[in-house]
């Protein structure tokens, strides 16, 4: 297994980190993905040289909902949302000594910190006006007790994992930003990576069904909501790679509240496209991957709707 792709699995097995936006459709207009931002380098493939790995993450996202759509948030109702979100992300990933073979394995841990505003027209019972909110502080955490990855052949990659997300952030009733969903989320996830032309054109989709626990502060329970997110990517000698990037978000179940009921379950749905760069600089013993996206959303429904972008750099020892 060359540098490169060593140095990039880190990334593989923090695709989830994307995925930590404060609640929005599902409530607030977002849920956990971000479009487009869970596409990420050799998400199939757990390689076989065992030892630590390490991700620092910066996400910028700012999106808006408009009309005079009714968006359930913090347990009172807007008319219209706009929010803005930027986060930093640290991951540990651990690939597990099992050696050359066709199964190898990772465990990973994020601890992310977050500031979210959001402003928006607020009704709560029969008083409303307009609001703005702003919050910071430590996100919710998430962790992989187990990525495993099977190598079909040297050119096509398998993996399969649960991402569990823990409500470690606060959270408080009536307010427009929170850095909490205040839920369990469950995230059963497979990743597939095809490797071309000697392996320095890479395509890596991942696929994922986030299962949401109900946020009992609100009583408000999100619909399972079903994501793909793909990446092709060209790596040249020289170090930079250049593709480009896109997701599909979709909501496959409704939403479970009475303000849910009376908007027809809130389903929400997203798609975006974008460019991706990335540049790697290798040492003795290691290697740190640089990489950049920016993607435009479209066809958005019941969700904000923005322009994500994502930086991050991944280190292997």
């Amino acid at each position: 297994m060359n540098n490169t792709i060593r140095g990039s699995i880190v990334a593989a097995a923090i695709s989830a980190a994307a995925i930590l936006t404060p609640a929005h459709a599902t409530e607030g207009a977002v849920g956990r993905p971000i479009t487009g931002l869970q596409a990420a380098s050799y998400s199939g493939l757990i390689p076989p040289t065992p030892g630590w790995n390490m991700q620092i993450a910066y996400i910028h996202y700012s999106g808006d909902i408009g009309g005079g759509r009714e968006i359930p948030i913090g347990g009172v109702t807007s008319v219209g949302l706009e929010g803005t979100f930027d986060m930093m992300s640290i991951t540990g990933v651990y690939i597990w000594d099992t050696g050359e073979g066709h199964w190898n394995f990772a465990s990973m841990a994020t601890i992310p910190f977050i500031d979210v505003g959001a402003d928006a027209n607020v009704r709560l019972g029969p008083i409303s006006g307009t609001r703005d909110d702003n919050a910071s502080g430590l996100f919710d955490a998430f962790f992989a007790p187990v990525i495993a990855s099977y190598h079909i052949d040297p050119l096509r990659h398998v993996s399969l994992s649960l991402y569990i997300y823990a409500p470690t952030g606060e959270y408080e009733t009536g307010r427009l930003a929170n850095p909490s969903l205040n839920n369990w989320t469950f995230s059963p996830t497979v990743g597939y990576t095809q490797l071309f032309q000697k392996g320095t054109l890479e395509w890596s989709t991942t696929t994922a069904v986030d299962i949401y626990t109900e946020n009992e502060a609100t009583d408000y329970q999100n619909g399972a909501v079903f994501r793909v997110d793909s990446l092709l990517v060209k790596r040249f000698g020289n170090g930079w790679g250049i593709g480009g990037v896109g997701g599909w978000i979709e909501q496959i179940e409704d939403d479970d509240s009475a303000l849910a009921d009376r908007l027809d379950g809130f389903k929400g749905r997203s798609l975006a496209l974008g460019p991706i760069a990335t540049y790697a600089k290798k040492w003795d013993g290691g290697q740190v991957e640089f990489s950049a996206r920016w993607l435009k959303e479209f066809d958005v429904e019941n969700r904000l709707e923005g322009d994500p972008f994502m930086v991050s750099a991944s280190i292997s020892f």
